[in-house]
């Protein structure tokens, strides 16, 4: 089981050597070639969330992202640090087409695209764009944070 973990500070000027990173990582892990510009969308959406949450939040953590091939499938990770508000609206848990947005109560999502500034999205938008371009969305706490679990399958043979 191969894994590359990258950590990067939350600007939005890296989300996209973030969404380069995983299509590439993708790409040698056996994904199908049709399905690279769904994996580089996906990671690109999960990480303006982080990027945006910890803009407000925590700017001084790190965002992490860890893309593993497990032989059979390519799992992305994207793990903030902001920490579960007192009313608990910052984290959620379940799949991504039924869990609550875990932006809740951080004002939204966004979504970045190359060279281009942010477009703010309202709650819950980004997760459902998420889980239609992954075959497998899982969010959950991690520590602190959120984490935002995505995988697609590798090609046949």
């Amino acid at each position: 089981m191969a894994t590359v973990e990258v950590t990067f500070t939350p600007l939005p000027v890296h989300v996209r050597t973030a969404r380069l990173v995983a299509t590439a990582v993708a790409r040698r892990s056996g994904v199908a070639e049709s399905l690279l510009d769904e994996v580089r969308l996906a990671v690109g959406e999960a990480c303006s969330r982080a990027v945006e949450a910890h803009q407000r939040h925590c700017p001084g953590q790190p965002i992490r992202v860890e893309l593993t091939d497990d032989g059979e499938q390519f799992e992305v990770v994207v793990t903030d640090a902001v920490p579960e508000a007192a009313d608990g609206s910052a984290a959620a848990e379940g799949n991504g087409a039924g869990s609550q947005d875990a932006s809740a109560g951080r004002g939204g999502s966004f979504a970045v695209l190359d060279g281009e500034a942010p477009l703010r999205l309202p709650d819950g938008v980004g997760l459902a764009v998420i889980a239609g371009l992954a075959d497998d969305v899982r969010i959950a706490s991690a520590g602190p944070g959120t984490s935002v679990t995505m995988s697609w399958k590798r090609r046949a043979g």
